[in-house]
């Protein structure tokens, strides 16, 4: 055939006896895949690469394949030493399997046979020959008796890991022990919060206790993560590896500044989630010749099972986050801690806020959607942005009105203590009075150097007993506050309309 085996390992630091390896060959067979009873592919010239704990995979030069049959796809998958993979579906008589094609049209340095070539999922197909044999596809395995020692570390410490921090310094330490000589670490985890974009957790040797960054929404259109390897990875254009050097380090900033600490090599590949969600892993290393393909494969290998694990930690903050957000820190912590059946609550001594906007119908009948929105939210930032700062929660946002409590600890007696602490919420509640009028007037300077319409509103404040729980049906349930007090705040906050003040509170209140 003219071409020998290789063993595709091109970096230094390779073990004597690698336990993941990948070697590319000519088949020296005449081998043909069938789907739906077509031959799609049939060539004298395939090769066939060998990877440790994989089933062996046929490449076929293109002339050697029916491309009418295939269309191409947007589908791109990363291997941090083969490359960026890109993929068609095959459709033959009204049978249709996406995906399932793939090829590395320039593919890194330690696999240049494969370039261009194309490969097929085995199972997908009907039927394989190689010569005139058929080939039965469930006896094709890649397993392997080789052990992979992150695998190992993850099924026996990683779980154990209680958040993405230490799961990241675990991960550093336990790549280290594998020598990886890893320089810097970094996952990237995108996130469903109203704030932030993305939390990243960055290990390096210099500073091997794991920090913690985040990044807004507007960092996604910023020009330091456009011009960072990080970009087409979320754009799910795969991954991306650099064994750096001048040209490289001109590429990305950031190879920059690796190349100056000393580092050979860099790999970014996705980490997908269960739901599709693209996240990233980072890993640098100043070994001598960059990363092996053993250490790469190790940590291509654990990509899906590691994943999982990030994607607990982050649900489990997306949870918490969401809840503080729709529903208040306290009562997102009940929900979080159980009491989510209709009816279980409890019964709470709280300071009762209840605000609203004035003349809000005629005003949204005289501006668009859009600016009212803006308008409201105006309106918000200064009322409810008093409450929380003050240590209150926002139950509801009820059209134009909030709803609120600044929650009374202790044991309700008449002690000192007990007494003190209803003195705290009482303060705490005039405090953000207070602070959402001041802010309400500067809003309103601005408001009118824009032509644009005051704000005006009413503050009602009281204090009392009240029901903390779940009211609503089985499968719509709403945590609110219940009961004659809170009923009594809104009816003092009607009143300031009366007496055209912004802010009134009861007698109970004054006297507590």
């Amino acid at each position: 055939m003219g071409r020998a085996a290789r063993t595709v390992d091109m970096a230094p630091g390779f073990s004597v006896r690698p336990d993941y390896q990948v070697t590319i060959a000519p088949s020296g067979r005449r081998v043909r895949a069938v789907f739906n009873g077509e031959v799609i592919a049939d060539s004298t010239a395939a090769l066939v690469l060998q990877e440790t704990r994989h089933a062996p995979t046929y490449y076929f030069p293109r002339k050697d394949v029916r491309m009418d049959l295939l269309t191409p796809t947007d589908h791109l998958t990363h291997c941090p030493f083969k490359g960026n993979a890109s993929y068609w579906s095959i459709e033959v008589g009204g049978k249709k399997e996406e995906n399932v094609v793939w090829s590395y049209e320039e593919p890194y340095k330690e696999a240049p046979d494969i370039a261009g070539y194309l490969a097929f999922y085995w199972d997908k197909m009907e039927a394989w020959y190689e010569d005139d044999t058929l080939v039965h596809t469930q006896l094709r395995t890649g397993k392997s008796a080789s052990a992979n020692p992150l695998v190992d570390w993850l099924l026996s410490e990683a779980w154990d890991a209680t958040t993405s921090r230490e799961l990241t310094k675990r991960l550093a330490g336990r790549m280290n022990e594998c020598g990886m000589e890893i320089l810097r670490l970094n996952l990237v985890i995108q996130t469903l919060h109203p704030l932030l974009a993305a939390i990243a957790y960055r290990w390096s040797r210099a500073e091997p206790e794991v920090s913690k960054l985040e990044a807004s929404h507007d960092t996604l259109i910023s020009d330091q993560f456009r011009n960072s390897p990080l970009a087409p990875i979320f754009e799910g254009s795969g991954g991306v590896r650099r064994w750096i050097d001048a040209r490289s380090a001109a590429e990305y900033p950031i190879l920059d500044e690796l190349k100056a600490e000393g580092a050979t090599d860099y790999v970014a590949m996705p980490m997908r989630f269960s739901d599709g969600q693209i996240n990233a892993i980072t890993i640098a290393t100043d070994a001598a010749g960059g990363f092996s393909t053993e250490n790469l494969g190790y940590v291509h290998e654990i990509l899906p099972m590691l994943s999982r694990l990030f994607e607990v930690h982050a649900k489990q903050r997306s949870a918490a986050t969401l809840m503080r957000t729709f529903m208040g820190k306290h009562t997102g912590e009940r929900v979080l801690n159980g009491q989510i059946r209709r009816g279980d609550g409890e019964d709470v001594n709280a300071v009762i806020w209840f605000s609203d906007l004035r003349n809000s119908t005629p005003l949204a009948e005289s501006m668009s959607r859009a600016d009212f929105l803006i308008y409201l939210n105006r309106f918000f930032d200064g009322m409810a942005g008093a409450v929380v700062d003050n240590g209150g929660e926002i139950l509801r946002f009820i059209g134009d009105a909030v709803l609120a409590i600044f929650p009374i600890a202790g044991d309700g007696s008449c002690s000192r203590e007990a007494r003190a602490e209803i003195g705290l919420a009482c303060e705490r509640a005039v405090t953000a009075a207070m602070a959402a009028t001041a802010a309400i007037a500067q809003t309103n300077i601005a408001q009118a150097s824009r032509g644009e319409p005051e704000i005006r509103f009413g503050i009602g404040i009281h204090i009392g007993d009240l029901t903390y729980g779940n009211i609503g049906i089985p499968e719509r349930l709403e945590f609110t506050v219940i009961g004659a007090a809170a009923n009594e705040a809104a009816r003092i906050e009607a009143m300031t309309k009366e007496l055209q003040i912004p802010v009134l509170i009861s007698d109970t209140f004054a006297s507590s």
